[in-house]
């Protein structure tokens, strides 16, 4: 069956079901409408030599394969196109399908069904545990159109290079100040936020170390405005850590002057000496995916710490971290 004769037979289930959703609460709810559009497009099809047959898996994507095609179903008792589609991992994509279509049943305001290829309708993609599509059956513009792939490329790709199409997105419609505070396809945020002066020593001089070594930018002048606010939202955003003085992390006394109660000189400088150790362990051992987060790019793990230096040395006002740290 070629694809404009399956999008025949969709145009009549389509059909058929608005006529059904409008007269009368046989398909109405979400198990009753996928069930209906499995019987409907199997009484369509029944003279045209294919085989229609829900999903291999009961959580398999899409919900009915037809010789090939896929038919998604979406539903929703809103008056609304919109609806949240799969995860864009798709782990359990059906190996027989090759193109996906989406039959939405909209039972607000006037209730209609319709249905459109799955990668016309992806407008958007949305975080909540897991990347998720969002299917618009009156998108104008579609994700792919803004992505460097093919919606038939971006299905073959492996996770970490689907989430690297999907950060560059995401990463596009940032505001100035604000980051993603997910990074790989299995980070979540912890559940239970704790407050960063409640830690123990060991885990704050840990945390300080992996914010320090993302931000350079913490060795910007005291006149910098907002100059821990990277480093307090990556203990916020990755570990679930609130520190409500962005300062007590770099420039208070109690970090800087945990070895040395001595006052006076670059309070930077002493808790970050305090710390090399550790930052030169984060700098090897953290994920590339941090790095082209908080630089904008990555680099090497042994080539971390120059790169630092150099941004921090363009960053700081009045004193050179790289004729301070990191000597040895």
């Amino acid at each position: 069956m070629t694809p404009q004769k399956f999008e025949e037979l969709l145009d009549q289930v389509a059909k058929l079901l608005t006529e059904d959703v409008r007269t009368n609460e046989l398909y109405h709810g979400p198990e009753r409408f996928e069930q209906g559009a499995l019987s409907v497009l199997r009484a369509v099809a029944k003279d045209h030599g294919v085989t229609v047959s829900p999903s291999f898996h009961p959580h398999g994507f899409p919900d009915i394969r037809v010789n090939g095609f896929g038919v998604e179903v979406k539903y929703t008792k809103h008056d609304t196109w919109k609806a949240v589609g799969n995860s864009v991992f798709e782990g359990l994509r059906d190996p027989e399908v090759s193109v996906v279509y989406v039959l939405f049943g909209k039972l607000g305001g006037a209730p209609e069904v319709r249905w459109r290829r799955y990668d016309d309708c992806i407008a958007h993609v949305r975080v909540s545990n897991s990347p998720r599509f969002v299917v618009d059956m009156e998108a104008e513009v579609h994700l792919f159109e803004q992505l460097p792939v093919t919606y038939d490329e971006f299905v073959r790709l492996k996770e970490e290079e689907k989430m690297q199409h999907i950060r560059g997105y995401w990463r596009d419609r940032l505001k100035p100040g604000e980051r993603l505070w997910w990074l790989e396809p299995s980070h979540t945020l912890p559940i239970q936020v704790r407050l960063y002066m409640a830690l123990p020593q060991h885990e704050k001089r840990q945390l300080r170390a992996e914010a320090a070594i993302l931000c350079p930018k913490i060795c910007s002048g005291s006149r910098v405005r907002n100059k821990y606010i990277d480093a307090a939202t990556y203990l916020l955003t990755y570990h679930g850590v609130f520190c409500p003085q962005a300062r007590d992390l770099f420039s208070a006394g109690s970090v800087a002057l945990r070895d040395d109660g001595a006052r006076g000189g670059n309070y930077v400088l002493r808790a970050l000496k305090d710390i090399e150790n550790l930052m030169r362990d984060a700098a090897m051992r953290m994920d590339g995916a941090l790095f082209e987060e908080y630089w904008g790019e990555d680099c090497p793990p042994k080539d971390r710490i120059a790169e630092w230096l150099r941004r921090a040395d363009k960053c700081a006002q009045g004193w050179q971290p790289s004729a301070h740290l990191f000597l040895d």
